[in-house]
């Protein structure tokens, strides 16, 4: 473990983090001075604990291996959702205590989206802004905006890149060189974010609103500047415009890249995770509009259309933003939505879950063993898209699927060792290891009346949803620090 190389890249990512405290600074003076204080003072702690991390280990300048990279992303998410609370630590008007600020930063920071501030329609704009920024950030992955620009400071990015990125399949690269591949990756989450901007504001929102729930969008964040999300607007346009950007933000970013690389969108339709994806949203919504038609739950047909597919695919994807308090609708269909969170969006996008992908070949591999019992001899190889998958993927997804399991049980007792019931504890390790945002029971409208442990240990969840569980766990075991 080179721990002052890693010391160094810390301090200067902590640094480098300093610089996002000056827009919504930028916000608050156009807002009259509203929240002025609480960014300045912020920015000048967070970048005054980024040098004093930096200088002493100012120096080591060595390549990073593996398990160097492990250490710092780690470290980092565990860091900034420390230093991303500052702000709201400083925070006065309301006054928000110290766990329900490491919460908020956290839940933006990783695109959860769950809340514990209620009244933001009154809030500052600066405060807004803020949550909303930090949800784009956390969107792609500071880190991989970092490796673009670490390798001019004589850093090497790509064991960063692999700890960082999310999906199964994480050596991919879109360019024979990391920076570059960082370099597309951005191009395609600005490209997007800018869109949907333009969209949400052609269809009727206000500037500031359209390019904060861009933000959130396009990170799959679920953070809106009111109390009601996107049901605020009452506008089936706006409603339809997220829809459409959450179902791009949710495919893999490797495959805008090559159908913009190419000109082409065959690439999409070729691709099992893609038509995996997008056929699981269509039956979900299928199934959530249905029920809500037959049940009468709205008034007409387009509500219960509009309404159904909206939650289906904000759920599905992890996006988590509302219309309607879908923990209140008829029968199954709130447990079902919570699941479908479960699935999330594809490897190598902003959605949380544990992805397509390893659910199409958990279920290839399940599909296999029954054909094995039927056929002892039998030699099935597994594939996935008309192409052969090796026993090392297929084993690394099974090992995921165990870790992540393990992992909900044990933050699922935990929640329930505080005071909460079955339900809400459930639910909320589902909204926060899935990246998801709302729950049911207690926490169906924000997480504020949760204990401060319950809030800690549900930061702790989402900080370890957004690495995909092993990169953070591989922290606590013995062999990692083995030499």
């Amino acid at each position: 473990m080179q721990l002052p190389a890693i010391l160094r890249i810390l301090g200067l990512l902590v640094a480098l983090f300093s610089v996002t405290q000056l827009p919504p600074l930028a916000v608050g003076l156009l807002d009259g001075g509203r929240g002025v204080m609480p960014f300045a003072a912020s920015f000048g702690i967070i970048l005054g604990l980024g040098i004093l991390l930096w200088l002493p280990v100012r120096h080591q300048r060595r390549e990073l291996r593996t398990r160097d990279g492990f250490m710092v992303v780690s470290l980092f998410w565990l860091v900034l959702s420390l230093f991303g609370a500052v702000p709201f630590i400083l925070w006065d008007e309301p006054a928000i205590p110290v766990a329900d600020a490491i919460f908020e930063a956290t839940s933006g920071l990783t695109t959860t989206g769950s809340t514990v501030l209620t009244g933001l329609d009154d809030l500052a704009l600066s405060l807004l802004f803020y949550r909303q920024q930090l949800q784009w950030l956390g969107g792609m992955g500071i880190i991989v905006l970092a490796v673009a620009i670490l390798p001019m400071l004589g850093i090497g990015g790509m064991q960063l890149y692999r700890a960082e990125l999310p999906g199964p399949m994480k050596d991919t690269k879109l360019t024979p060189r990391i920076t570059e591949t960082a370099k597309a990756l951005w191009y395609i989450y600005l490209g997007l974010t800018v869109a949907c901007a333009l969209a949400y504001w052609a269809a009727g929102m206000s500037g500031f609103d359209a390019v904060a729930h861009s933000f959130s969008t396009v990170a799959i964040g679920g953070f809106s500047t009111h109390d009601a999300s996107i049901g605020y607007f009452n506008s089936p346009a706006i409603e339809l415009i997220a829809v459409v950007f959450m179902l791009l933000a949710g495919v893999n970013f490797a495959l805008h890249f090559t159908a913009w690389r190419s000109r082409s969108p065959a690439g999409y339709l070729q691709d099992p995770e893609f038509r995996g994806f997008m056929g699981y949203m269509g039956l979900l919504a299928t199934i959530t509009i249905g029920y809500l038609y037959l049940d009468g739950t709205f008034g007409s047909g387009f509500a219960a259309f509009h309404h159904g597919l909206f939650q289906a695919v904000s759920i599905g994807s992890t996006a988590g933003f509302a219309t309607a308090d879908f923990a209140y609708w008829p029968s199954f269909l709130p447990v079902l939505l919570i699941f479908a969170s479960f699935i999330g969006g594809s490897g190598g996008s902003t959605a949380g879950g544990m992805k397509v992908m390893r659910f199409l070949l958990l279920l290839v591999q399940g599909m296999r063993e029954l054909k094995q019992l039927a056929h002892p001899n039998a030699q099935l190889p597994v594939k996935l898209g008309g192409r052969r998958v090796s026993p090392q993927v297929v084993n690394a997804v099974w090992g995921f699927f165990s870790a992540y399991v393990a992992s909900f049980v044990l933050i699922m007792l935990a929640l329930m060792a505080t005071g909460l019931d079955q339900v809400t504890a459930f639910s909320a390790v589902a909204a926060t290891l899935n990246n998801l945002g709302p729950g049911l029971g207690d926490v169906s409208a924000n997480f504020g009346s949760i204990s401060d442990t319950a809030k800690l240990i549900l930061a702790f969840a989402m900080v370890l949803g957004r690495l995909e569980i092993f990169s953070l766990l591989i922290l606590f075991t013995p062999w990692f620090w083995r030499r």
